[in-house]
């Protein structure tokens, strides 16, 4: 439950939708509910919303058992990085209706992606845009050279980046 993590559950929880976490340690600021692992997670949970970094430890960190936590009316929704799911037992699972469906926008050998998604209804695929809308790179631009103009000038930054 990083800072991306806590800011999609802050708008899902908006919406009414119960939210369980995984991290590597509890986090004591997180109001929500603590799972150990991801196979605990997954076992709770109708849609699992992937957040997290690629690191060695997360490389292929969903793979079959945690689809088979979710179980046949399981959701996955991966926003991080592709290779965090292992994605041939993710057409397999998904060719034999052990999840419901996914929806991704990420995927582990870009562009390369298993031709088998293609063919299921129960898949969403969207091409990975992230932050690079106009508006988006528009309103980078202007902040950082108003944090530049601040910061030579020693008047206090339009934003800091602070460490957690």
């Amino acid at each position: 439950m990083g800072s991306i993590g806590l800011n999609v559950a802050k708008r899902l929880d908006a919406f009414g939708c119960i939210i369980l976490y995984t991290s590597r340690n509890k986090k004591p600021h997180v109001k929500f509910p603590f799972c150990t692992n991801i196979q605990e997670l997954a076992a709770k949970c109708e849609i699992l919303v992937i957040c997290c970094a690629l690191t060695n430890q997360t490389r292929h960190m969903v793979d079959k058992s945690v689809m088979l936590a979710l179980g046949r009316d399981g959701i996955i929704v991966n926003i991080a990085r592709g290779a965090i799911i292992n994605e041939k037992d993710l057409v397999q699972c998904l060719l034999k209706h052990e999840i419901a469906g996914v929806g991704l926008d990420v995927f582990e050998d870009e562009p390369n992606v298993p031709k088998e998604l293609f063919e299921l209804d129960n898949v969403v695929m969207t091409p990975h845009h992230a932050v690079m809308t106009e508006e988006s790179m528009r309103n980078l631009y202007e902040l950082v050279v108003g944090n530049l103009d601040a910061f030579f000038s020693n008047k206090p930054l339009m934003f800091e980046v602070m460490q957690v």
